[in-house]
């Protein structure tokens, strides 16, 4: 332990039993002091501070519960740690009610105190030294994964790992290490960018596409709903714009409540809704759905989401053969979440497919860029995961999964596509025509400065989009890169530098969860 020695109070009418176990604690580092009631407690505590309290429930007078209120307001920093011979249900409830950190049943022995206590005082430093462990012990694997990534799933397993390694150093404080990490993933990024850039058109070929591409969002129906609808209900969560550690950190919340069977999938190209969610409920790509649909295909990208629920419909009834019930709800906001609450819960009494999209997440990364407060909230992507779990466990979401897991419904959960924060600008060049995305353009004569931040397409059959009026060639931005115009240079370069942005191709956005959740 470095600085100054941690604080123990004991409180036990029998704590001189007790004394090889104070010894053995004050052998290695902390400072034990030592009393029989609450009373002479409370009288210590006024006098000193103390780390850690150990309570016995059972004493003559005031039990330790009743004591413990009074200790916690004076010592409100102090962890609680109840030893008791109770083994009684009621006794532990009770306990863990009143935020006792940790509760021993004894007799227990000076080693399970240590652990205990090591634990509740030194768990963030042992926490850090083992993931710093850990993490060089596997930092040669990761390198040649790397270094040897060939196909998809070495891609995705990279990546997925990383992800892994970013969230728990964080929780772990390491900073040094995570700069490590935010270093492996940029190295990802620009590999990954090259290796779309070679692979895509393959992946999306109309006739034989590659069959060694990954699942992507025109499979996720087929792949992983279809196989469901024999169970007469089925719940299908699309949350927008939903990164893989996002995911990640929410993933904890569901796991009382759902065995959770995390498989990825990769958006298709440009990420983003338009494209990507009615390549989900379609099962088609956009320029099949501009086709057979041309009066749902509108120019107005505002527009292309309004057939989600007939599209859905459409694909569930080919691929069931027969006609499947479907309800769809799109929420933008929490402001009516008991009405959809109700909604939900009601037509998941019925058999069908529930369908629903949650939009907070794009709304958010949307909004950010217009609005400073928000961007100091969610000024870089662990205040992001922070604020996506603080919606989540807030949220109609999280209602409706625990209504699912209650009614024992089998649930489906996915994202559309992910966000990348976004640090580099890169000017295009463009005529008035251009669409008007900072990670995606569509136009005649469109160009880089530098090529090699962009994917540059002029076959419309690549990203299987609809063909545009007029001759067009498509810019996709790679890495962490977004578009600028040469006459709005600054104007666009404070705008949106530091923005979480999508339509690009980065593993960030194209590297999706999607979890069959099975009620526990």
């Amino acid at each position: 332990m470095q600085g100054a020695p941690k604080r123990i109070l004991w409180v036990d009418d029998e704590v001189e039993l007790f004394e090889p176990h104070l010894l053995f604690l004050r052998q290695r580092g902390y400072v034990v002091d030592a009393t029989t009631n609450g009373d002479d407690a409370l009288e210590l505590a006024s006098r000193e501070t103390y780390d850690l309290v150990l309570l016995d429930e059972q004493m003559p007078g005031r039990r330790g519960l009743e004591v413990l209120a009074e200790l916690r307001a004076a010592e409100p920093q102090a962890r609680f740690v109840m030893v008791t011979k109770s083994e009684e249900d009621h006794t532990l409830t009770e306990a863990i009610g009143r935020r006792v950190d940790e509760y021993l049943v004894k007799p227990a022995s000076p080693r399970q105190v240590l652990s205990a206590v090591a634990r509740l005082l030194e768990g963030p430093q042992l926490l850090q030294q083992r993931a710093a462990q850990d993490f060089a012990a596997g930092f040669p694997a990761l390198s040649r994964l790397r270094d040897e990534a060939r196909g998809w799933e070495d891609w995705f397993a990279l990546y997925s790992s990383l992800v892994d390694w970013e969230l728990r150093l964080h929780e772990a404080r390491e900073s040094g290490l995570s700069d490590t990490v935010a270093a492996l993933i940029a190295d990802v990024r620009r590999e990954f960018g090259r290796y779309v850039a070679a692979e895509y058109a393959g992946w999306t070929r109309p006739q034989q596409p590659s069959p060694t591409r990954p699942p992507l969002s025109v499979d996720v129906v087929e792949r992983w709903v279809a196989p469901h609808l024999s169970e007469k209900r089925l719940l299908f969560v699309i949350i927008d714009c939903l990164r893989l550690d996002q995911w990640r950190t929410i993933r904890p919340l569901l796991a009382p409540l759902f065995d959770i069977d995390e498989q990825l999938y990769s958006s298709i190209l440009p990420t983003a809704t338009p494209y990507a969610r009615n390549a989900i409920f379609g099962g088609r790509y956009p320029d099949a759905i501009a086709r057979d649909y041309p009066g749902w295909w509108e120019t107005d990208e505002g527009s292309l989401n309004a057939f989600e629920d007939d599209l859905f419909r459409q694909q569930l009834r080919r691929l069931a053969g027969r006609d499947v019930t479907v309800t769809y709800e799109k929420v933008f906001t929490d402001q009516e979440g008991d009405d959809l609450v109700a909604r939900v819960r009601n037509a998941m009494k019925s058999e069908g497919v529930v369908a629903v999209v949650f939009n907070f997440i794009d709304l958010l990364t949307h909004g950010r860029s217009e609005n400073t407060i928000l961007m100091e909230v969610a000024r870089d992507a662990a205040a992001l995961r922070a604020l996506t779990r603080q919606w989540f466990e807030a949220s109609s979401a999280l209602r409706i999964l625990r209504e699912a897991a209650a009614q024992g419904i089998r649930t489906v959960l996915t994202t559309d596509h992910g966000s990348i924060l976004c640090e580099r600008p890169v000017t295009v060049f463009a005529r008035k025509d251009a669409t008007s995305n900072l990670r995606y353009k569509f136009g005649q004569d469109l160009r880089a400065e530098d090529p090699a931040a962009v994917l540059a397409l002029s076959d419309e059959k690549v990203l299987r989009v609809p063909k545009g009026k007029l001759a067009t060639n498509y810019l996709l931005a790679l890495e962490d890169y977004f578009f600028v115009y040469p006459t709005k240079l600054r104007e666009y370069q404070a705008r949106y530098r530091g923005s979480f942005l999508h339509g690009g191709a980065s593993p960030e956005e194209m590297i999706l969860p999607i979890a069959t959740l099975r009620p526990r």
